[in-house]
């Protein structure tokens, strides 16, 4: 998923064959760079988790839910998961990780599907992960039971999503047309507790060092200055700050949430009561 509204052009391809949506972001385009590097830092936090379980001995299945172009899931398989699952509604995003990912590693296998009807039993997934998907649906509480069935008992469901607060700031309807609800931490807080899940934490992610300073010099949030126009009228300082851009330039942190770009919450699926 990308972010604010972009201008509209025409939708860049990547090297893959896959169009930009709109509702996706894509690892190989240079002007996406802001975007999908944002995106990457959820799936490096639960990479890390995987990582700390099977360092610990544990073999980890993860799904994924709303996998899109798969690059997330590559992640996940290289931090030691025995088994990663990706979900996506559209088919041939599927192939697409199919060919690309599934084909060079047995580990990881893709299936397209609807969110809140999984076709998967109980219990499948000591790990799921959903991230910049539950802004997109109408029918949350489907979705996150769904979520929640898949899941071992005593195992997580990770979510992570805009932060209403900073990402429509001002309003209530988002400004983004493929959205459909967003969410500040209290707000995504209890819908996941009333879906039966038990919150753990939640995180925010924020700009480092870096980007503070870019959005200080050019006196506008960056995602405002890069949504301002299309890419092509982008002046040479900004267009080589996004193509700059990294994970390592964006910061996790468990305070100041409001001010957060996008929310990261760690739930965990009850023992009893299911």
């Amino acid at each position: 998923m990308t972010g604010h509204p972009k201008p509209s052009v025409a939708p860049p391809t990547a090297a893959s064959g896959l169009i930009l949506t709109g509702e996706r972001t894509l690892p190989d385009i240079p002007d996406e760079q802001y975007w999908f590097q944002r995106h990457v830092v959820a799936y490096r936090l639960a990479a890390q988790s995987i990582a700390d379980r099977v360092g610990r001995g544990s073999q980890v299945t993860v799904l994924d839910a709303g996998c899109g172009e798969g690059y997330g899931l590559a992640m996940l398989a290289d931090a030691g998961a025995s088994r990663v699952i990706g979900i996506d509604l559209e088919a041939a995003v599927i192939d697409h990780v199919c060919a690309t990912y599934a084909a060079a590693d047995h580990r990881i296998e893709a299936e397209a599907a609807e969110l809140s009807s999984l076709p998967y039993p109980a219990d499948t997934a000591d790990l799921v992960v959903s991230f910049q998907v539950i802004e997109h649906l109408y029918d949350i509480p489907s979705y996150l039971e769904s979520l929640a069935r898949v899941t071992r008992p005593g195992g997580q469901v990770w979510i992570a999503t805009p932060n209403r607060l900073t990402f429509t700031p001002g309003r209530d309807t988002p400004a983004n047309p493929f959205h459909v609800r967003e969410f500040t931490a209290g707000e995504l807080r209890s819908e996941l507790t009333a879906a039966g899940l038990q919150v753990q934490h939640v995180v925010g992610i924020h700009h480092g060092d870096r980007l503070q300073a870019l959005a200080r010099h050019r006196g506008v949030p960056i995602p405002d200055a890069i949504t301002a126009a299309p890419p092509a009228a982008w002046d040479d300082a900004l267009r080589a700050a996004v193509h700059a851009t990294r994970a390592d330039d964006f910061v996790v942190r468990r305070d100041d949430l409001d001010a957060s770009l996008d929310l990261v919450a760690i739930a965990r699926v009850p023992d009893a009561g299911r």
